[in-house]
């Protein structure tokens, strides 16, 4: 195995990073997104008002199957066996939003990083699609990891 992982291979083409020689360990990652709405917007979300149903429980669903995509989605990314997926969605104290926190988890060979990102955004996505009849200047922000273990990059905390 190569001491450095690339995307690039020696005549300068894009490739897709072998980690087969990569040792198989717990991986764990965790994203997060903020979509800010009106607080009209946020109670009708936290009180399943809206005329498209639950959007909360429907953006969960869709960011954990689209974590489950991830490879199909982000070009050389390696399609990865997911152990568990949570997408937790919550207002913030005021009410100005919703806060979406994604953890992916896997045994492998490569983190998980992206499938936590892909199920925030995915999620956040969900969420401005089914609000937007009622809330056209939505805005989703803050897009990022925010902790990631295992693997031989080492682990990963984001400063509060």
């Amino acid at each position: 195995m190569s001491d450095r992982l690339t995307h690039v291979d020696a005549q300068g083409r894009a490739q897709m990073v072998d980690v087969g020689d990569k040792a198989v360990t717990r991986r764990r990652a965790v994203a997060e997104a903020t979509v800010l709405a009106l607080p009209t917007t946020v109670e009708a979300f936290v009180e399943d008002r809206l005329k498209k149903g639950d959007a909360i429980a429907t953006a969960r669903i869709a960011g954990i199957m689209a974590s489950k995509r991830t490879s199909d989605l982000i070009p050389l990314c390696h399609p990865l066996a997911l152990t568990k997926v949570t997408v937790d969605i919550d207002p913030l104290s005021d009410r100005s939003g919703l806060h979406i926190v994604a953890t992916a988890e896997t045994n492998g060979q490569t983190g998980v990083e992206m499938e936590a990102l892909t199920a925030a955004s995915v999620a956040a996505l969900t969420l401005y699609d089914m609000g937007k009849a009622v809330d056209r200047g939505m805005t989703i922000t803050d897009l990022r990891l925010v902790a990631k273990s295992g693997g031989k990059s080492g682990d990963f905390m984001r400063a509060p």
